[in-house]
């Protein structure tokens, strides 16, 4: 199974990033409007919303805060970011109304930042969908624009750098990201030919043409994994996609320790799978084959003084570990690490279990002190 994927999958493991092409000089600036879904950020607002203020783009660039009825101040330090850098005649904060039945939080503060933004004029030719908690470098909207008009793609995404310091984040957080790339090969989204589409909804950018061909963010509005939805549906439109890693634009949100980082996994692993238990019980069946039977022939087999058990186990064991490696090195983390996927895979397993658990109880898509589990049939 390894071989199998290690082949065939895309090149998954590989984490080469920051690959978004440089603008050439004097080549084309079009407008871009930046829509930030802000929901009790005050604690990070100011950092990241500063890092879009100070973009080095040659073309005119928007920026709208979305405060997404945050109970922080969180609107209060942007509108005194936004002033402190006095951007107040291209930035503004939009307070957002009270979230429709049917609406996701996040897809609903998005939709209100379109909305006020093509209120107040001419659309722009690109969005960027940025998070609250996303600090980008200087120069990373000039890059986004190059790389979507040199390569015609409608949609191009970064899976951004997550905070990565403490132990539980260096045992979990690269493991998230090499599965991410698992589920979604790059070079698959990026291949038209391909059904595969996915997007990391921290940083994209997506052409006002594609936005109106899928009907608006209205089309994903109770999806909880918003970001490949919105890839998705810009597939399915036909228009073109770019997915990749970078270490040049960073969450700088820290993840508090294993609960917060299993509430976040919870909130849509069972969405992920479609809420079906036949799919629970093949990732269930596919993780212990994949991370489990490795570890479990490589114990028994010395422990039993077995070699035809222990190294068909050893060999499963290096083959997983060699394939993570690579993103382990993009988090700085020492590659002896990759011995411990399996641990991780044991614990994403349990939050995927308890994703389940959770929509079965009527409570699996809370987030933010909001509840957006789908009706059960």
């Amino acid at each position: 199974m390894w071989v199998g994927l290690i082949a065939g999958r895309g090149r998954f493991w590989d984490a080469s990033a920051d690959g978004l092409r440089d603008p050439a000089p004097g080549e084309p600036a079009p407008d871009v409007h930046a829509v930030v879904p802000a929901r009790d950020e005050a604690d990070v607002v100011a950092r990241t919303l500063s890092s879009l203020l100070t973009q080095d783009y040659p073309g005119r660039l928007h920026v709208t805060l979305v405060d997404d009825r945050s109970s922080d101040g969180t609107a209060a330090i942007a509108r005194e970011t936004i002033a402190s850098a006095g951007a107040a005649g291209r930035a503004a904060v939009v307070t957002g109304r009270p979230r429709p039945e049917g609406w996701t939080g996040k897809v609903w503060a998005l939709s209100e930042g379109v909305a006020a933004a093509r209120a107040d004029g001419t659309p722009p030719a690109y969005w960027w969908f940025s998070d609250a908690d996303v600090e980008h470098d200087p120069r990373t909207l000039g890059r986004l624009v190059a790389t979507a008009r040199a390569e015609q793609r409608a949609l191009v995404s970064q899976m951004v750098a997550l905070h990565c310091r403490s132990g539980w984040e260096r045992l979990l957080i690269p493991a998230f990201v090499f599965w991410f790339r698992m589920l979604y090969p790059f070079a698959w989204v990026a291949d038209d030919r391909r059904a595969t589409a996915g997007a990391a909804g921290g940083c994209v950018l997506l052409a006002d043409e594609a936005l109106r061909a899928i009907g608006g963010v209205e089309r994903i509005r109770g999806e909880l994994i918003d970001d490949c939805s919105l890839a998705r549906a810009v597939k399915d439109a036909g228009f073109g996609l770019h997915l990749e890693l970078t270490t040049r634009s960073r969450s700088v949100r820290p993840y508090a320790g294993l609960e917060t980082i299993w509430k976040m996994v919870a909130r849509t692993a069972y969405t992920q799978l479609g809420y079906s238990p036949l799919r629970l019980a093949g990732t269930l069946a596919g993780m212990a084959l994949l991370y489990g039977i490795p570890v479990a022939a490589t114990v028994a087999g010395a422990v039993t003084r077995r070699a035809d058990i222990a190294l068909p186990g050893a060999f499963g064991w290096a083959l997983l570990a060699g394939a993570y490696v690579p993103t382990l090195r993009l988090y700085r983390v020492p590659a002896l690490a990759a011995l411990a996927l399996p641990a991780a895979a044991a614990l994403y397993t349990a939050m995927t279990v308890d994703s389940a658990r959770r929509h079965h109880a009527g409570r699996g898509g809370s987030w933010k002190g909001r509840d957006f589990t789908p009706a059960r049939s």
